[in-house]
């Protein structure tokens, strides 16, 4: 099948599919004559799999290692489990990040007025912010 049948049965952009092709972590079944990339069932089957991954969050890296892990049929499961725990440390600590972001804006929101004062402890918290983490020169 040709590369738009292959994104519509496998839910992803051909762009996608080319840049997945491009860096070698799918590859059609084969070229025709016309020099067109075709996809077969496994193709498809493949790009399902890395959609679902990436869905997950799993890197380009990750999806590679997991597609052949996948492919291999003599894989031991513990190889997949490690990538996978690997990766949802990755998330926690992504989460932690998120959580620690969320709580200093809600503090600098419950300092700000709002109102129609030029103060505003959101824009002296970032300004500050970028003093500690430059030459502590202001724009």
């Amino acid at each position: 099948m040709n590369i738009g049948d292959a994104a519509k049965q496998a839910g992803i952009p051909t762009k996608t599919i080319r840049y997945y092709d491009e860096i070698g972590l799918i590859e059609p079944s084969a070229r025709g004559e016309n020099g067109y990339r075709d996809y077969d069932g496994n193709a498809v089957e493949s790009l399902r799999f890395v959609r679902h991954a990436r869905g997950l969050g799993f890197s380009v890296e990750d999806c590679r290692a997991l597609l052949s892990l996948y492919r291999d049929r003599n894989r031991a499961s513990g190889d997949v489990k490690a990538l996978a725990d690997r990766h949802l440390r990755h998330i926690d600590e992504k989460i932690a990040e998120l959580e620690s972001m969320k709580r200093t804006l809600e503090i600098l929101m419950a300092r700000c007025h709002g109102d129609d004062r030029p103060d505003c402890p959101i824009l002296d918290n970032l300004a500050a912010e970028g003093r500690d983490d430059q030459s502590g020169s202001r724009p």
